[in-house]
């Protein structure tokens, strides 16, 4: 059996930039569907979007909330890491986030990178 196809988005657009949050994890989610390993990597204010409490303030109209999309990923087995070294750059601590994302330093993104199939980046 051949192995899954990888792919990583790179998510650095914070909660400043709603429009720009819901993407990966709807791409994310659909590659999961299509029997991917699919990986977000929450990086600069990319961070704050799995800050608890912050995707649940993000509604566009016509869409779900952030949180409910991001649930659907979850559940789809979709992996969410979040930078370690943003996290202290923008002066968050280690447990506010989402208990889904783990904490992860940067030696995981250059390994995720260089081991995916695709990388897009938000």
């Amino acid at each position: 059996m051949s192995e899954k196809k990888k792919i990583l988005y790179i998510q650095t657009s914070g909660v400043d930039v709603p429009e720009r949050t819901y993407a990966p994890f709807i791409l994310a989610t659909t590659a999961a569907m299509m029997n991917m390993e699919a990986t977000i990597y929450f990086l600069i204010k990319g961070v704050t979007v799995v800050k608890k409490g912050e995707a649940e303030k993000i509604k566009i109209d016509g869409f779900p909330s952030l949180k409910e999309v991001m649930d659907q990923a979850v559940k789809a087995g979709v992996k969410l890491m979040v930078c370690e070294q943003s996290c202290m750059l923008l002066g968050i601590p280690r447990g506010e986030f989402a208990p889904e994302a783990k904490i992860v330093g940067a030696a995981t993104l250059n390994d995720l990178a260089i081991n995916a199939d695709a990388i897009l980046c938000f």
